[in-house]
């Protein structure tokens, strides 16, 4: 069993996790400090929460403000998602640039979110479930986000579609945000 990962933007890595598979059913392995640090992610896993959300529901755009921010492992256990993120860091070229890849429970794939990027995703698939690890812990006062159609993503479903939460409706757009990354 190998990792195989790719970096995305900076800092940014998409990791196919080993995965082993007979007639009992599926093995995979999901986390592994040395192997994160050898991709030059160090991370102390702090606290781990799960959605469950159903199709077209869309999470995000979020993130934890300074000095509450961290880091972020997502992968999806059930169902489809479309994950999204945002690079938020201000003293580098990628700034405001998105990269999105699909999680799927049949694809054993994660995603490494460094600080400084904003995270959602759009269910694809009733009863997606959603993991996300985090070397930080939650702090409400710091929770923050902006609009999820606002910095130019072309999500596979319209805003008529869209099923979210009054806060994510009421967030602002991203040209309202004043990055302190």
């Amino acid at each position: 069993m190998t990792w195989q990962f790719q970096e995305s933007l900076p800092g940014l890595f998409v990791v196919d996790c080993p995965r082993s598979a007979d007639h009992r059913g599926v093995f995979t392995k999901t986390f592994h400090p040395d192997m994160l640090d050898k991709m030059g992610a160090h991370f102390d896993l702090i606290e781990e929460f799960y959605s469950t959300s159903k199709r077209n529901v869309v999470r995000g755009m979020h993130f934890q403000l300074p000095p509450d921010d961290h880091q972020k492992i997502v992968y999806c256990i059930r169902g489809r998602v479309l994950d999204v993120v945002v690079d938020l860091r201000t003293g580098g070229a990628t700034y405001g640039q998105f990269f999105s890849a699909e999680l799927s429970q049949n694809v054993p794939r994660l995603i490494v979110i460094p600080r400084g990027f904003a995270h959602g995703f759009v269910s694809l698939e009733d009863n997606s479930t959603l993991v996300y690890k985090t070397d930080f812990p939650y702090a409400p006062s710091s929770d923050f986000g902006f609009h999820w159609d606002s910095f130019g993503f072309r999500w596979p479903i319209s805003a008529s579609e869209a099923v979210m939460s009054i806060r994510d409706l009421q967030l602002p757009p991203l040209q309202d945000f004043r990055s302190p990354f």
